[in-house]
C-alpha cells in the first residue's frame, strides 16, 4: 500500500511564505528561547557494551521551543544516546536532568510519567493490534475513562480514517505517523525521536518535518492549551535535519565532535562530518 500524505491541521499548513526554509515551511519570526532553561540537560553521559566504550563523555541541552538534532553515520552511538535519555539502557556514569530533577536512574515508564515521548528507530509499533489500541498505548499510565486527544488526528488525518486497521497492515510512513501520535497521546513536554524519515517517501518526510516545527514553535493544542515542547531529533538525512534544527550536534565514535547553532550548519561544515 502507499503512503497517503496527511493534510495537517491548519496551523501547520498555512506557514507564512516569507523568511521560512525551504521545503518545511519554517518560520523566521519565532518565539524567543534562547534564554531559556534547557527542559533536559545530559552531561557528561558515559555508557559501555560490554568492553566497548559506547559513549564517551556526552552532553547535550534541549531547550523548550528548541529543536536539536543529533548527526552522524550509523554505529557513533546515536541510538544509544537516546536510549540512555529514556532509561532504556542504564548509563555507566553521569547525570540525566529534566526540568532540574536527575532521572539517570529513572525507569522508562516514570520518565514517560514526568513528561517525555519517545518514538524509537524502526518505529515499533504493534503490528497486531488497531491503529486505536497503538495510540491508545500511548495512555497506558492514564486513567482509563482518559481519550485520546482529537488533535492527532487534526495532525494525521490518516489514522482517523483507519482506527481499525491493523498496525502491520499501514504502509511505513503511515506506522510512522503512529509511532508519532502514540508518542504524542498523553501530551509530552519533551520529544525524543530517533530517524523519523528512515525508509519514509519524500511526501510524508516532509509533512512530518511541518508537524515537529509546529510542535516546537506553538505546541499540540490539546484542550485548546497549546504549550511548545522541547525536541531531540536522531537523523541521519542531512537536508531534513539541517532544516529544522535550531542547535545541532555531530558525533563520531561516541563523542560530540562539532556543534552549533542549526543556522551555521552549512558554513560549519557539518555536512562533511557526516561523510568522513
Amino acid at each position: 500500500m502507499g503512503d497517503e500524505a496527511p493534510t495537517l491541521a491548519a496551523d501547520a499548513a498555512a506557514l507564512p511564505p516569507e523568511g521560512v526554509r525551504p521545503g518545511l515551511g519554517r518560520p523566521s519570526a519565532r518565539p524567543s528561547v534562547a534564554q531559556a532553561e534547557p527542559l533536559l540537560k545530559a552531561e557528561s553521559l558515559n555508557q559501555y557494551y560490554g568492553g566497548s566504550h559506547i559513549l564517551r563523555s556526552v552532553s547535550l541541552e534541549a531547550r523548550v521551543g528548541e529543536v536539536t538534532v543529533v548527526l552522524g553515520r550509523n554505529g557513533v552511538g546515536k541510538t544509544t544516546l537516546l536510549k540512555s535519555l529514556m532509561g532504556v539502557v542504564p548509563v555507566r556514569s553521569g547525570r540525566v536532568l529534566f526540568d532540574g530533577d536527575d532521572i539517570a536512574h529513572e525507569t522508562p515508564y516514570e520518565r514517560v510519567r514526568r513528561g517525555i515521548g519517545y518514538v524509537p528507530q524502526g518505529r515499533e509499533i504493534f503490528s497486531r493490534l488497531t491503529v486505536g489500541e497503538n495510540l491508545a498505548m500511548g495512555l497506558a499510565y492514564r486513567p482509563g475513562s482518559t481519550r485520546l486527544p482529537p488533535e492527532l488526528f487534526e495532525l494525521f488525518p490518516v489514522l482517523k480514517q483507519m482506527l481499525n486497521r491493523r498496525g502491520g497492515d499501514l504502509s511505513g510512513g503511515q506506522q510512522q505517523q503512529l509511532a508519532i501520535a502514540r508518542a504524542l497521546a498523553a501530551g509530552p513536554r519533551l520529544l525524543v525521536l530517533d530517524e523519523p524519515t528512515e525508509g519514509i517517501q519524500p511526501s510524508i518526510i516532509k509533512d512530518i518535518g511541518r508537524v515537529i516545527r509546529m510542535l516546537a514553535d506553538t505546541g499540540l493544542p490539546i484542550d485548546g492549551q497549546p504549550r511548545r515542547m522541547a525536541i531531540v531529533l536522531v537523523e541521519q538525512y542531512y537536508d531534513f535535519a539541517e532544516q529544522l534544527a535550531d542547535r545541532y550536534l555531530v558525533m563520531e565514535r561516541g563523542e560530540i565532535v562539532q556543534q552549533g547553532r542549526g543556522a551555521d550548519m552549512a558554513a560549519e561544515g557539518a555536512r562533511a562530518r557526516m561523510s568522513i
